[in-house]
């Protein structure tokens, strides 16, 4: 027997099954979802417009309906005619009442200190106020195009307090909150007109 051939024989047969075993172990893709793929609840909307364009249009109905009302004036005492007055004076009341809400839902969703909220609707007694103030808003980016409450920026805490709860219900329920608030508004401008003039309240 040669027994370099049984060396080498044996040195195949000892390294053969180190090469045809010696497999790299397979990965199997994980099934285990990520939380980057997981869906998140979707918000419920709302169908009234952003806070920015309601306030712009309200902003800009203050200033007309203050135009409209000074011209009844000037045109009653100037002794000409008193057609206007009632209409006039309807009109302005009712956007006045407006505007005032729309602010007031403003000033919460931008989170404003109480001073300047205050002021924003402050200024609705104000002639011709109104629309410059919100055009010096906008050159600020302010308000905001949509509402913080149901577009998701508050993240998982939601509304916080009594206000943010209030302007959330009526973001989520808007033609409800729409008859509430315009019962309010009519008893309000009810009132108003039963009144008169606030020079005449003390007669």
């Amino acid at each position: 027997m040669n027994p370099n051939k049984d060396t080498s024989t044996g040195g195949a047969r000892s390294g053969s099954p180190s090469s045809s075993t010696g497999t790299t172990p397979s990965t199997t893709p994980s099934t285990t979802p990520s939380s980057s793929t997981q869906s998140t609840p979707a918000r419920k909307g709302t169908i009234l417009p952003g806070p920015r364009a309601l306030y712009r249009v309200f902003a800009t109905a203050e200033m007309f309906t203050w135009a409209l009302l000074i011209l009844a004036m000037v045109l009653k005492y100037s002794g000409a005619t008193e057609v206007l007055m009632p209409a006039a004076g309807g009109a302005h009341g009712f956007v006045f009442l407006c505007y005032c809400v729309v602010t007031v839902g403003v000033w919460i969703n931008q989170r404003w200190s109480a001073g300047r909220g205050a002021a924003a609707v402050l200024l609705a007694a104000v002639p011709f106020a109104t629309l410059p103030f919100e055009r010096s808003l906008a050159r600020r980016g302010e308000p905001d195009a949509t509402w913080r409450l149901v577009d998701g920026r508050t993240g998982d805490l939601g509304p916080q307090g009594f206000w943010e709860s209030l302007e959330a219900w009526v973001l989520r329920n808007v033609i409800l909150a729409a008859v509430v608030t315009a019962g309010v508004v009519v008893v309000v401008f009810s009132l108003l007109l039963t009144a008169g003039p606030p020079g005449e309240w003390f007669d």
